[in-house]
């Protein structure tokens, strides 16, 4: 079937992201070296073997005391204690503190028995084997109990956790030195057109007889930034061997995401294409803007599971766009995280922000902080082509399918940009 015969089937942008989840898989599990965790997400819990804190430390620099011995102390009428020994960080205490004792402590270091307090410097004339406490307010605090983060035997992490660098620590700390985790999809991303040239032929561009593929780059870059692996299968020529070709390329992948040729012009070949190698197409068509023209199927392999095939429109904002609100969640469930959403926050319009009804539109919008709220303005003209109000943009204010809008004061859900963590999932589509 010719891409002009293809039936749009103009679903909605919430329909579109469950029929594409519903399809995402996560991807088999690998061993990695904690050092090379981040961005991947568990595969199994992890269970600690140990107590963190392992015993029970002072939480700053001071003197372990009784706290019996300490309260009531003032300025004026202070507490007199025998320094009996110092404990640095790294070592352990030999005595216990008695009555009318004191401890000098390091900040991490064991507490000494029959102490229950860490008076901090501050609050310590210090005169070497002789103390006096000026101030008795930390009686009975400032110890880091034994376990009182984590317990042996605790789950510390669940499956599917995406590993952030506090994850990472929390790992390394109950000594976790290798993580089962998901395996990062590789991702083939597929340019087409011959208006196209590379970086390499910039010339061409500068005397404006062709155009810069930048949708590759900035697609890799997001894919990168998803903590997946893009792989680059350059620009195929608006020829079928040219795609044919590119498109071979690219089955070895784990996801592919072409570029432009997602619309019905006569020259939109990728669609015919896919079509001979067996695509199953899913759906075609979605009612956002920018982004419409977009595309999801899945590619038949010999001895390997379907190919996820996402149709991209050529101008680099619907691009970004639709790679953000229904590729990214996909990439992220493959990547076997239980939170695949990007996170939103809501906002206040600082001026009218206008549209048509009929499409859920994603406007590019710069967030800044006015009494307590985040308010919300355009970046600029809004056309799917002006690849800089995207660059300037810090998240997509959503305006809903039936509204004409966002007056200028009234609240709007935005979906946040430059985040790679998973979040909330986007509301009001």
């Amino acid at each position: 079937m010719l891409p002009q015969e293809r039936t749009a089937d103009w679903i909605t942008v919430a329909e579109a992201v469950e029929r594409i989840l519903a399809r995402a898989e996560p991807m088999e599990r690998e061993t990695v070296s904690l050092d090379r965790a981040v961005g991947r997400s568990l595969a199994v819990g992890v269970v600690s073997s140990i107590d963190q804190p392992p015993w029970d430390n002072s939480a700053m620099d001071g003197f372990a005391v009784r706290s019996e011995d300490v309260r009531g102390a003032t300025a004026g009428r202070p507490a007199t204690l025998r320094v009996i020994e110092s404990v640095p960080a790294g070592g352990f205490p030999s005595l216990p503190v008695g009555r009318g004792q004191a401890t000098r402590i390091m900040t991490g270091a064991p507490v000494p028995a029959d102490a229950d307090g860490i008076v901090r410097l501050e609050h310590v004339r210090d005169g070497g084997d002789v103390i006096d406490i000026l101030d008795d307010s930390d009686a009975g605090r400032n110890i880091r109990r034994r376990g009182e983060d984590i317990r042996a035997g605790a789950v510390v992490l669940e499956p599917g956790r995406a590993l952030r660098p506090a994850e990472i620590g929390v790992l390394a700390s109950i000594g976790c030195a290798r993580v089962e985790v998901h395996r990062a999809p590789r991702v083939a991303i597929l340019a087409t057109g011959d208006e196209l040239v590379d970086l390499d032929r910039f010339d061409e561009a500068r005397s404006g007889r062709r155009i810069v593929n930048s949708n590759s780059y900035g697609l890799a870059a997001a894919v990168r930034a998803t903590g997946c692996e893009p792989i680059m299968l350059g620009i195929a020529r608006d020829d079928r061997d040219s795609l044919r070709e590119r498109l071979a390329a690219g089955l070895s992948a784990d996801v592919l995401v072409s570029t432009a040729g997602a619309s019905v012009g006569e020259h939109d070949l990728v669609k015919h294409a896919l079509d001979e190698l067996g695509f199953e197409l899913d759906f075609w068509r979605v009612q956002m803007r920018p982004g419409s023209p977009f595309s999801y199927g899945l590619l038949p392999r010999d001895g390997s599971t379907a190919l996820p095939v996402f149709g991209l429109p050529g101008n680099p904002v619907s691009a970004l766009v639709t790679f953000e609100i229904l590729v990214r969640p996909a990439l992220r469930r493959m990547l076997g995280r239980d939170d695949c959403f990007t996170p939103t926050v809501r906002v206040r319009a600082a001026a009218d922000i206008r549209s048509k009804p009929g499409l859920v539109h994603f406007l590019r919008v710069a967030l800044h902080r006015e009494d307590g709220e985040w308010r919300a303005r355009l970046t600029g003209p809004q056309g799917s082509g002006i690849l800089t109000s995207m660059a300037r943009a810090d998240a997509l204010i959503v305006v809903p399918l039936d509204s004409d809008g966002v007056p200028a004061g009234a609240e709007a859900t935005a979906v946040l940009l430059h985040s790679a963590d998973p979040g909330q999932k986007v509301l009001g589509f």
